[in-house]
């Protein structure tokens, strides 16, 4: 019998962010513009990434819309 263990995740990182008018409708924070970069790893090598702007929240992280 062959056991086949796969390490696989994703990480969302900020690349860069900047000030946006509005507030968070969960926690009452500020929000800003993000550009975000997701990358899927397989056993720690990068295999796929893809970039996309969001609308985050300053104070809690939480996404509040997304521009894919």
């Amino acid at each position: 019998m062959v056991c086949f263990c796969f390490l696989v995740d994703q990480t969302r990182k900020v690349r860069q962010s900047k000030p946006a008018a509005g507030i968070c409708s969960r926690c009452g924070g500020g929000a800003s513009v993000a550009d975000m970069k997701t990358a899927t790893r397989f056993c720690y090598v990068t295999i796929y990434w893809k970039t996309w702007r969001a609308i985050i929240c300053t104070f809690c992280g939480s996404i509040l819309r997304s521009y894919r």
